[in-house]
């Protein structure tokens, strides 16, 4: 067997030139070969101060008044964090003899929006226009984003691309057209573009999904996206799938959510926190809490944003326990965070949580934006905490640092009106300069329920007056009025008013204010029939209405029959039989009075005793019925005590 030869060693390379230096970050240009060696300086220039040495040769030399040394200058301005805008703002207005062109003035464009500076850049593209300078499909592009706050503007850019032959032409100008008016829900403009581009690519179509994603056209965005896979022959992105699982979430299919994840986890596309994100949001809208934690706990990075949609999905499905917990062991919490679960407490009816809450918030120097603020108010309104909604106030409002939004002052309107101040409210609501129906119908019912019926009826014709449409609860705030006054034709009137005129079918509320309204006047046969005459079942409001009004007037017969509805709609609540008890007692019938009773005791109802709250000193104290459970009790009672003797001295005589 032939023995191999050794190889011979490979030569060791010599020293040769040395690599190029690396580019810095505001220099895109690639493929740019530049020969000079202070412009070949300048291309590799990472600092300002040493661009300003390398501006300064370059003035001496005579260089820097000319185009491309110039726009090599303000591409270094425009593009380096943070750009310097009154730096490449003269050299633009020193380029000379023949001024600068299309490039140099969209680079400047381009500094303006890093800028926060549209205006500036919009009329740099002016000026493009009037010298009639050829620009490029980028030029477009910030010329779109310039206008991004003005559709009528960003459409003038959508007729200069027609002119320039844009349209059809560039992919990228159709792409950034769609986005434009996507953003500003001109749905039928962004999908006219859309059909008529001959060619789309993977943004054109995720553009186009999330149109109708966040326009809440869920089935909508999830035709386009089948059409994206089939028809388009593309494979989406994980920027296409945020659209497409937040889809998913509004049309509310587990199975189809779970096909989607199980897509993501095969790794056909490359999974991002935000993907994650999304599929968290969308396994906590559909329900599937357990998919929503299997996502969460594979996720190799977390952000604030993952750990509070977490926190928001077992707050949505009620375990308040677990979003506690996780709401504790967050790295990091911000303002959205706390808002997140000041919410959740304050929707599951436990006020006193979410105010410790916004108290913890505080301390922690966490700034409360206008969610944080809405969810405590509501919180104040639960509790009558009216001392701490005013500090709230002074301190947001009057000191600038929250703007009262429309959500934000129908939070103060509903916090006052509930606490009792109606001054401020109505102060409050003829300030507001923008109002929607929600803040009509939160005077109208705050109105409603402290019975100035007067008052109700003038907001309403104030309200016929405007552009907003009253809706179902504008009408339970006008018959819940007309029922504590009895005014029962007017009542009559608006309940007619609510079918004929505004086309809206009264339901169950409405109907139980109604009755209520008849039977209170007396017309307890007209309720009975009202009753019982409802095209949907009457239900616990309507018939307790009715039984009330029998008790009311003494009408056993008609009480018998709304007890008897009540009892099979809630066995178990004991209003009921102590209503009927008091017709029976007022009709002399004590032994149904004391077979009820014991029929009361045999299935274990109980009537649940009358309970008051008071806030001392930011604490709140809370009594039962013939409480004593308070350390104060003792001298409570003898207060209490002392007023009614006074009051006997005075000639005072309780209503009985």
């Amino acid at each position: 067997m032939p023995v191999p030869l050794p190889r011979p060693p490979l030569p060791t390379p010599g020293p040769g030139p040395p690599p190029p230096p690396p580019r810095p970050a505001w220099n895109t240009n690639r493929n740019l070969v530049v020969t000079h060696p202070l412009l070949s300086l300048l291309e590799s220039c990472a600092s300002f101060p040493r661009l300003l040495q390398l501006h300064a040769l370059l003035t001496v030399s005579g260089l820097a008044a000319h185009r491309f040394p110039a726009s090599r200058l303000l591409a270094f301005c425009a593009l380096s964090t943070p750009p310097h805008i009154d730096h490449a703002a003269a050299i633009l207005a020193r380029v000379a003899p023949e001024g600068p062109n299309a490039y140099m003035l969209a680079t400047m464009m381009r500094a303006f929006l890093r800028a926060h500076l549209p205006r500036r850049a919009s009329a740099l593209f002016r000026r493009i226009i009037t010298d009639s300078l050829p620009a490029d499909a980028r030029t477009l592009v910030f010329a779109l984003k310039a206008a991004s706050s003005d559709p009528s503007a960003g459409q003038g850019v959508h007729c200069v691309a027609l002119k320039w032959g844009f349209i059809g032409q560039s992919m990228l100008v159709g792409n950034a057209l769609v986005h434009f008016y996507a953003k500003h829900r001109l749905l039928a403009h962004a999908r006219q573009l859309f059909d008529e581009m001959p060619e789309r690519d993977v943004i054109s179509w995720t553009t186009l999904v999330d149109v109708y994603a966040q326009g809440e056209l869920a089935d909508e965005a999830w035709r386009v996206f089948c059409r994206m896979v089939v028809a388009g022959g593309l494979q989406p992105n994980e920027v296409t799938l945020v659209s497409v699982v937040s889809a998913i979430g509004q049309m509310g299919l587990p199975s189809l959510g779970r096909r989607v994840h199980q897509y993501v986890a095969e790794g056909h596309v490359r999974l991002s926190v935000n993907l994650e994100n999304a599929l968290i949001d969308m396994f906590g809208k559909l329900g599937c809490v357990a998919s929503a934690t299997e996502v969460f706990d594979s996720m190799a990075v977390k952000d604030v944003y993952s750990w509070t949609t977490m926190v928001n999905v077992y707050a949505k499905c009620g375990d308040l326990e677990s979003a506690a917990r996780l709401f504790d062991d967050m790295p990091k919490r911000n303002a959205v965070s706390w808002s997140c679960m000041i919410a959740a407490y304050s929707q599951a009816n436990q006020p006193e949580e979410a105010i410790r809450l916004f108290k913890g918030m505080i301390e922690e120097g966490v700034e409360p934006i206008n969610a944080t603020l809405v969810s405590v108010l509501s919180a104040c309104a639960q509790l009558g905490c009216l001392d701490l909604g005013r500090w709230i106030y002074d301190k947001y409002i009057v000191s600038g640092k929250a703007v009262l939004t429309v959500n934000l002052g129908n939070a103060f309107i509903d916090m006052y009106a509930k606490c009792g101040d109606l001054h401020a409210a109505s102060g409050l609501f003829a300030e507001m300069a923008e109002r929607n129906v929600v803040s009509w119908n939160t005077m109208v019912m705050a109105h409603a329920v402290h019975g100035q019926s007067e008052e109700v009826l003038r907001l309403f014709k104030q309200l016929k007056g405007t552009d907003i449409v009253p809706d179902e609860i504008t009408f339970l705030g006008l018959l819940s009025a007309c029922s504590h006054s009895g005014l029962v034709s007017e009542g009559r009137r608006y309940f007619e008013e609510m079918k004929l005129v505004y086309g809206m079918e009264p339901k169950a509320e409405h109907y139980a204010c109604i009755i209520d309204l008849l039977g209170k006047f007396g017309l307890l046969q007209e309720a009975f029939e009202v009753a019982k005459g409802m095209p949907l079942e009457a239900g616990e409001a309507g018939w307790g209405a009715l039984l009330n009004a029998c008790r009311m007037h003494g009408n056993l017969e008609i009480g018998e029959y709304a007890a008897d509805k009540l009892v099979k709609l809630n066995p178990s609540d004991g209003g009921i039989y102590v209503l009927m008890c008091q017709i029976y007692a007022s009709k002399n019938k004590w032994d149904q009075v004391k077979m009820l009773r014991m029929l009361m005791r045999d299935r274990g109802v109980k009537k649940n005793p009358g309970c008051s709250s008071i806030e001392v000193d930011g604490k709140f104290h809370e009594f039962l019925v013939a409480d004593v459970s308070h350390v104060h009790s003792e001298d409570i009672y003898a207060a209490l005590k002392n007023i009614y003797v006074h009051l006997k001295l005075e000639g005072y005589v309780p209503l009985t």
